[in-house]
């Protein structure tokens, strides 16, 4: 038996290492094919323009494994010159290197034989990629133009490319936009990326399951900060998840905010332009067309989620305000003026605080309006007229908590093809003491609600880029209102006195039972924003309901001419007191028609 078993594991031995001659062998006569169809790839598949290098290449027939080191994928300075000259050099041009390339399990006898290339993963470690972006105009009107597909570009080389997985770990991205009018650089580092099942052939590109040739691509961006150019604005997120199979982006710990603090952003700013803060925990969008938008830019999915932020909005009165045209300017009207197509089936919110915040330019104390918890949604949000023809109003339905203690409603229909800018909004406030608005009266008025409660708000608005009209209707009870920080005591309280007895109703219905509706007839300021063009449509209302009027304001002054005859305190006080009614309920002066 001895011998036999030597004989056998003889064989053995001198089959092994025959195998191992054999493929070192294959692997130097080979190895040349490797590398000529390698260059031809590439060469085919990027009209010339890009070229690959390598320090050395590793191939093992036996196992079908190729490992390239210190690689390069460059594009040619020489050839993308040539393409600007003859109008055809695309916007954006890529470098990119790695430490090493790994492609598992290459079928090389398909390869020459069948020109099919099955390879079973491609690992690439330590990879950078730097991308130039330079605009060219002829760009715009050729994009139309029907372009090469990759497969018409390699198939001259091979007739079917699959990889079963391809995957880029700690990759480091560099963005460079050579158009200097254009936002600046920005960089990228430690992103994951994951392909699966890659398939190019003659249907792979019409399958409607595929993505750029693959089944998945997914991307893991983590912690990221933007910071703008012109020096005020900087964004970031925590994480960016993409999935393409799956259809969706997630992104978390999502900010938008200043640089800097708020003294500092007004002085650099030198004028009374808001400050924006905004920050969302959560930023999902489902079903988005990946297609689309790496096609032709356009954003198109059926559900965007955020969820618990915030949204701050903050001005400061110290500093003058350049006033310009609003008109043309509400929020649907800029939608319809973006480049690129926009259309989202629906936008959810949940959870967000709303503050607008302001400083006194007098009082130099800060006031706010907030709106707690809003959540709701906003539908039909798109700028795609074929949409609009079948649906033309965009639908915004929100509750929160005004002040945090009133529930409040509110409603928009927003008609998006209107050349006037029409749309209708309605609402509702609950019941709340009237006392919690001294968050804003007191710092920029100079003036408290001593006492009242809010039954019930309802409002139902329609308005254009000039004029708003509605009806408007104020519940409310045991309304007292009072002067704060005059030095002249006697003069407070008689200013206090007049405006609760004279100006306003202490309820609605009032005293005589009559009950006041307010209703709207406002001629827009064309300077107003959007949002105060509403707020002082629905300030009229407040003003109609209890019960101040013309008449009302000019017996006010009356009544104030007698207190001046019989007190030497308010001498002089009756201008001031008009004055302070002005600054009260914003008497600015109406435009022409």
């Amino acid at each position: 038996m001895k011998p036999m078993w030597k004989w056998i594991i003889g064989f053995l031995l001198v089959l092994i290492v025959a195998c191992f001659a054999l493929s070192a062998y294959f692997s130097r006569n080979w190895k040349p094919v490797v590398e000529e169809k390698l260059q031809e790839l590439v060469k085919k598949s990027t009209d010339s323009l890009y070229r690959l290098t390598y320090e050395d290449l590793d191939f093992n027939v036996a196992l079908g494994n190729v490992t390239l080191k210190n690689v390069t994928f460059r594009s040619d300075s020489i050839v993308y010159a040539q393409l600007e000259d003859q109008g055809a050099a695309p916007d954006n041009v890529y470098d990119i290197t790695f430490k090493e390339l790994k492609i598992k399990r290459l079928g090389i006898i398909d390869m020459v034989k069948n020109k099919v290339l099955n390879i079973k993963s491609i690992t690439f470690e330590q990879p950078e990629l730097v991308l130039r972006s330079k605009y060219h105009a002829y760009n715009d009107t050729i994009r139309d133009k029907q372009q090469p597909s990759l497969y018409e570009n390699v198939r001259s080389v091979f007739e079917k490319v699959n990889v079963d997985d391809l995957q880029l770990e700690d990759l480091k991205v560099k963005y460079m936009n050579l158009d200097k009018k254009r936002s600046s650089d920005l960089e990228l580092a430690n992103v994951q990326i994951r392909v699966h099942d890659v398939l190019i052939d003659e249907t792979s590109l019409s399958d409607t399951s595929r993505f750029l040739y693959t089944k998945l691509v997914e991307v893991i961006v983590p912690g990221f900060t933007y910071k703008f150019s012109d020096g005020f604005y900087q964004a970031s997120f925590q994480e960016m998840k993409v999935n393409t199979q799956e259809q969706n982006v997630l992104l978390t710990a999502v900010s938008f905010e200043p640089q800097m603090g708020r003294e500092a952003y007004f002085k650099k700013r030198g004028e009374n332009r808001a400050m924006i803060n905004f920050s969302a925990d959560t930023l999902r969008m489902e079903t988005l067309d990946f297609r689309k938008l790496l096609d032709f830019k356009q954003v198109i999915a059926s559900r965007v989620q955020l969820k618990n932020g915030g949204l701050k909005i903050f001005g400061d009165k110290r500093y003058k305000k350049n006033p310009k045209n609003q008109i043309g300017q509400a929020p649907h009207q800029k939608l319809m003026r973006l480049k690129s197509l926009l259309a989202l089936d629906s936008v959810f919110v949940e959870n967000f605080d709303v503050v607008y915040a302001e400083m006194s330019g007098k009082f130099h104390k800060i006031g706010e309006v907030s709106f707690a918890g809003t959540s709701g949604y906003l539908a039909n949000v798109t700028n795609d007229s074929t949409r609009l023809e079948k649906d033309k109003i965009m639908h915004v339905n929100m509750n929160t908590r005004i002040m945090n203690h009133g529930n409040m409603h509110a409603k928009f229909e927003l008609d998006m093809l209107s050349k006037a800018g029409s749309y209708r909004y309605s609402g509702s406030v609950g019941s709340m003491s009237a006392t919690h608005f001294n968050r804003v009266l007191t710092p920029l008025l100079n003036i408290e609600i001593g006492s009242g409660n809010i039954r019930s708000i309802n409002y139902n608005m329609y308005a254009t880029d000039h004029r708003s009209n509605g009806d408007f209707r104020f519940d409310y009870d045991d309304l007292k209102i009072k002067i704060l920080d005059r030095k002249e005591k006697t003069t407070k309280r008689v200013i206090s006195f007049l405006i609760n007895q004279i100006l306003i109703n202490d309820s609605n219905p009032d005293a005589n039972a009559v009950y006041h509706v307010g209703k709207v007839e406002h001629r827009r300021d064309p300077t107003h924003t959007f949002f105060k063009d509403m707020w002082q449509s629905l300030l009229e209302g407040i003003k109609q309901t209890a019960g101040i009027s013309k008449e009302r304001e000019a017996r006010l002054t009356g009544s104030a001419e007698e207190v001046q005859s019989t007190l030497e305190q308010t001498k002089g006080k009756v201008k001031k007191t008009k004055g302070f009614f002005n600054r009260l309920f914003k008497k600015d002066k109406q435009p022409s028609d």
